[in-house]
């Protein structure tokens, strides 16, 4: 694991996080911030793939999450990162209970799990103006 990185923190660790994860990926490259980025999920199963509908959006605009595979939120992940941004507030509870020094926060993305391609469009284009609008926030974490 890279020495400075931040985590994406969903639920399962198949739609939103991992979709954060490759976008932050992006933005970050596009605006020359070296830094790792993981994704996990906070009941998640490890090893399983993301969601046809996230890993579809996501191609649409030349980003691959075909290789992705969940992972449980850990303490060690937690201690780690310079950065935690969780989807909901909820998902911060739970890694503020997990973690209290946590530099963490909520983006506030709701879940489109069980939702249609554009849905998953929709929250893909939401979570990239969301990091888009806290990157001076996430340059100050490091």
């Amino acid at each position: 694991m890279s020495d400075k990185y931040v985590v994406f923190v969903c639920t399962g660790n198949t739609c939103r996080s991992p979709m954060a994860a490759v976008l932050a990926e992006n933005i970050f490259i596009e605006n020359g911030i070296s830094l790792a980025v993981y994704s996990a999920g906070v009941n998640a199963w490890a090893g399983q793939s993301a969601s046809v509908h996230a890993i579809a959006a996501m191609q649409e605009i030349g980003l691959d999450l075909s290789c992705h595979r969940s992972q449980i939120v850990s303490q060690e992940l937690l201690e780690g990162a310079a950065l935690v941004l969780a989807m909901t507030e909820q998902h911060l509870s739970i890694i503020r209970n997990a973690c209290p020094n946590a530099n963490a926060f909520a983006l506030g993305v709701s879940d489109p799990f069980g939702g249609d391609l554009q849905i998953y469009r929709r929250t893909g284009a939401e979570i990239k103006q969301k990091i888009i609008d806290h990157l001076e926030k996430i340059r100050e974490a490091f």
